[in-house]
């Protein structure tokens, strides 16, 4: 490449480093793009816990993201946490104007130690407006649950679950595996659904602490694959397998007391090209 690809990120501040925008930039880095950001809103966290969320304006996180848009060819966004419906309103209004090229929505809603990320009212504004401006959406199982209103305790549950959240609009939608179902013990198994066909992207469970983050990292991944003109398959097997990577690089770090950060740089193994298990099975599944 005679210039490296830009990546846009609109999502919230991680002031410990692991997550949100910071785990972002160094994903997009890590894959040779270049990184751009506009914060919707501050947190004050680590690795045990969220200890404050400041909301920025709505007026200035388009602010900020048009002045990218001006500026810099993006090639792909991703979203994280986007906090209120407000903000959730006002960034599919860009994307439904054809402004947030290959669009990667990550709907972050909690965070991994139960700290409420998002307006109680903003469910109904990913679903009516963000989703179907999106390529991708990629939420967990526990926002999956929150967005359709139902518990998912299976791999079939899960399954149905891709279905029916493809149904909002979206190209294509990613159930990620960080929290096993019953039949999903001992791996980490995504599901993800085109419209037409259901498919797995499946990696052995990295037995650690460290995977503060994963989900943000995943879905900006995604969207740096994106950016560098690969397609969606593509893009999910070489998000998976950068997750799944930089799990067993920070598998033995003690960085924090809680939860840490994984290793996006592969400092651990730099260079390292072994297979850590990860595959992707794009076998056609009946719906039941």
């Amino acid at each position: 490449m005679s210039q490296p690809p830009v990546v846009l990120t609109i999502a919230g501040s991680d002031s410990g480093g692991g997550a949100g925008v910071q785990a972002d930039l160094k994903t997009f880095a890590a894959l040779g793009t270049f990184g751009a950001s506009a914060f919707a809103a501050l947190t004050a966290q680590n690795t045990t816990g969220v200890r404050g969320v400041h909301v920025v304006p709505t007026a200035f996180v388009v602010e900020q993201i048009e002045a990218v848009l001006d500026d810099l060819p993006v090639a792909a966004v991703k979203t994280g946490m986007l906090a209120t419906a407000e903000i959730v309103e006002a960034v599919a209004g860009l994307a439904a104007a054809g402004r947030l090229p290959n669009l990667v929505v990550d709907p972050v809603m909690v965070s991994s130690t139960g700290h409420r990320l998002l307006d109680e009212h903003a469910e109904s504004a990913y679903v009516g407006s963000l989703f179907p401006a999106a390529r991708v959406v990629t939420p967990n199982l526990r926002e999956a649950e929150v967005l359709l209103g139902t518990r998912l305790t299976t791999l079939d549950d899960v399954r149905r679950a891709a279905a029916k959240l493809h149904a909002t609009g979206c190209e294509v939608v990613v159930i990620k595996g960080g929290h096993p179902t019953a039949d999903t013990a001992g791996v980490a198994l995504d599901v993800w659904f085109d419209g037409d066909e259901l498919h797995e992207l499946v990696a052995a469970r990295v037995d650690t602490a460290n995977n503060h983050g994963t989900g943000c990292s995943f879905a900006s991944a995604v969207a740096a694959h994106l950016a560098r003109g690969e397609d969606v398959a593509a893009a999910l097997a070489g998000a998976k397998d950068y997750v799944t990577r930089a799990l067993v690089g920070a598998s033995g770090w003690h960085l924090g007391a809680g939860h840490g950060p994984i290793d996006h740089f592969s400092w651990t193994d730099r260079g390292s090209r072994t297979d850590c298990g990860s595959r992707t099975d794009h076998s056609r599944k009946e719906l039941r």
